[in-house]
């Protein structure tokens, strides 16, 4: 009637495209400026049933088609296959999660390689924790890893159960696995929560964890000590050398010797301040006369500074060369001596060892467990019992 304005959008009959007797195009040329964008006359049918589309496909030479999905209220989606069922198929679920209000963009999560992630893991989350040089090192062996070039987004749990398997044949430890698990673990939940990868799952905790390591009892046996300290007093390093024989005097942990400073050691008290520890508090530990007159063969600068000049790695090396060249030696020996050698001489033994040994020598002295938790610092009773490893004989001469 006069004077009345249509209302939009008009209810339009499905049978429309049959009561249009031009063609396509002139229906198009008219309704294009109310569809706009949404109007696509190959699909006319469809588009009077469902309305109008969200996603366009493009095709991107002989073998790749583009999805591109645009809605209000989002930021525009694309993504390429290589056939156009892939495409129409990634943008339906697209076009479904929006419909519904529950989409969460994937795009960064596809575009992003773990090494990117590991390297952003690197700077930004990293350098706040204590154990930092040892994560930098995990960080930079997944990096090697051919599944570094591969985007998160595309990471399954059966790949880092595969990686878990591979290791174990190897004959890793439980526990050296899960600590690389872990590593990747806190990765994809940063990424997750930080890094707006909402949509990005956690493919680690999806698989069964390693279990845990099998608790070490490996003390010093014979002549272990002294084949030991002999090649580590040959090693390219001359603090390696005093730094286990510390290590074994005062049960301190591996991290905060080469940590130690001089500002930090009271010579007069005998004291030796830690303001860091692993388990977050400070501590002072006694030292005994022989701890003293280690410290007093180490060079000492004017400027003062560590008391152990020495990188974490280049200890590793050098004990680990250190065990070897030993045991070489005390093979030599026996062979003049024509002594039978014990062939697990020197083998598997570690750096952390020693903090075991230290340990239980202090109950062997005849400290009692309060005295000897506030020497290593151990906060639990299970833990610092972890640490003990009493051998049956000593305790049967007390018995007497």
């Amino acid at each position: 009637g006069a004077g009345l304005e249509p209302a939009w959008p008009f209810k339009v009959p499905r049978d429309f495209k049959s009561l249009w007797k031009p063609s396509i195009g002139a229906a198009s040329r008219i309704i294009y400026p109310y569809l706009g964008q949404n109007w696509d006359s190959t699909r006319f049918t469809s588009l009077i049933e469902r309305g109008p589309p969200l996603a366009t496909l493009i095709k991107r030479g002989e073998y790749q088609w583009q999805a591109k999905v645009r809605r209000q209220g989002y930021v525009p989606e694309s993504k390429t296959f290589t056939t156009k069922a892939g495409a129409e198929a990634w943008a339906r679920l697209i076009e479904s999660d929006m419909e519904r209000g529950v989409f969460v963009s994937r795009a960064e999560a596809e575009s992003t390689t773990l090494k990117v992630a590991l390297e952003r893991y690197a700077r930004e989350v990293t350098p706040r924790k204590k154990g930092a040089p040892r994560e930098l090192a995990r960080i930079n062996r997944w990096k090697q890893r051919p599944i570094a070039s591969r985007y998160l987004a595309t990471i399954k749990g059966a790949d880092f159960a595969k990686f878990r398997d591979d290791w174990r044949a190897r004959g890793k430890a439980e526990n050296t696995i899960r600590l690389e698990l872990a590593l990747l673990s806190q990765l994809f939940e940063t990424a997750r929560k930080e890094w707006g990868m909402e949509s990005l799952g956690n493919p680690v905790r999806n698989i069964k964890a390693p279990g845990g390591s099998k608790q070490r009892d490996r003390r010093l046996q014979g002549e272990e000590e002294r084949y030991l300290l002999d090649a580590l007093g040959r090693a390219r390093n001359p603090v390696a050398h005093p730094i286990a024989a510390f290590a074994i005097e005062t049960a301190m942990r591996e991290s905060e010797i080469l940590g130690l400073t001089w500002d930090s050691i009271d010579i007069k008290r005998r004291v030796a301040f830690l303001a860091e520890t692993k388990n977050g508090t400070s501590r002072s530990v006694p030292l005994s006369s022989k701890a003293m007159k280690i410290l007093s063969a180490v060079p000492r600068p004017i400027a003062g500074g560590r008391v152990f000049p020495m990188s974490q790695d280049g200890l590793i090396r050098a004990f680990r060369r250190a065990c070897a060249a030993g045991k070489t030696q005390y093979l030599n020996d026996c062979a003049e001596t024509r002594e039978k050698p014990v062939n697990s001489f020197l083998d598997d033994l570690r750096f952390h060892d020693l903090r075991h040994e230290a340990t239980t020598r202090l109950f062997e002295r005849g400290l009692d467990m309060m005295e000897v938790a506030s020497i290593t610092g151990h906060k639990t009773l299970s833990m610092l019992r972890r640490y003990t490893h009493l051998r049956a004989e000593d305790l049967a001469k007390k018995l007497g």
